[in-house]
């Protein structure tokens, strides 16, 4: 699991807290998240808006199947250091009852209008409130590559009843708004990563795009005016690089990856 964690700055930041809710701040942020190209600088975002919305902490958490074996795990954290570790080395995603819920629900839900359904997610919740999530809202991020990526954003407070106001349809528009530029800058992220981190080429783009599409590779060859027995090679070291056992999964990867 990667962690994005605050900085000094933006635990400071995090200690003077923020009582009421700064929509107008928040929607001049919100656009921001997009166009920011540093992990430390969206994560100083994610900050502001936390605030913004009132909340006392944050967590935004992304979580991408590539197929049964492998989950890749993104998070973010604008809240006590010592919850992210905590998550981390107890393994809480396997029994996160908001993360249980945002992947198969798209609506902003209170977490106290979620009920747990094992002894697990019960001691989850308990632990979660010792960190600034006595109460939380819950805001998926759906994808439209359905189960296989999941987001979801935790917004907490120390306050029982911070999320019960008058304020809570406007506040669970904004979460649902920041739950997704969350995850689409994630998501670009992961993309830019692996086009780095295995070297795609055009070419490559070129051959999976064909498979996509449903394409022979003697039909493929012939777009490209190469031997089918070539295009099976390049398909052999492509499918190498997406470390995936044939030419259907490495298309499936790069469609949760964004490429297609």
């Amino acid at each position: 699991m990667q962690h994005l964690l605050p900085g000094a700055e933006s635990n400071r930041h995090a200690a003077h807290g923020c009582d009421s809710m700064d929509d107008v701040r928040v929607l001049q942020l919100l656009p921001l998240i997009a166009d920011v190209s540093s992990s430390g600088k969206v994560l100083s975002l994610f900050h502001e808006v936390v605030a913004g919305l009132g909340a006392d902490a944050g967590v935004f958490l992304s979580c991408l199947r590539d197929d049964a074996t492998r989950t890749s795990f993104r998070s973010m954290w604008a809240c006590d250091p010592a919850w992210a570790a905590e998550y981390a080395s107890h393994q809480w995603f396997e029994y996160d009852p908001w993360l249980r819920y945002a992947s198969s629900n798209a609506e902003p839900i209170r977490a106290s209008d979620l009920a747990c359904s094992s002894n697990e997610e019960i001691d989850f919740t308990r632990t979660a409130a010792q960190h600034g999530f006595t109460s939380a809202l819950i805001a998926p991020a759906p994808s439209p590559v359905g189960l296989s990526r999941v987001g979801v954003l935790c917004l907490g407070s120390a306050d029982p009843s911070r999320f019960d106001g008058e304020n809570f349809p406007k506040l669970r528009v904004l979460a649902r708004a920041l739950a997704m530029e969350l995850h689409h800058w994630i998501a670009q992220s992961m993309r830019e990563e692996l086009l780095q981190g295995v070297r795609l080429t055009d070419a490559d783009l070129q051959l999976l795009r064909h498979e996509a599409a449903g394409h022979s590779s003697k039909l493929i060859g012939a777009a490209m005016n190469l031997e089918a027995k070539t295009i099976d090679c390049r398909f052999q070291r492509l499918n190498a690089k997406l470390g995936a056992p044939d030419r259907r999964t490495a298309v499936r990867i790069a469609r949760l990856y964004g490429l297609l």
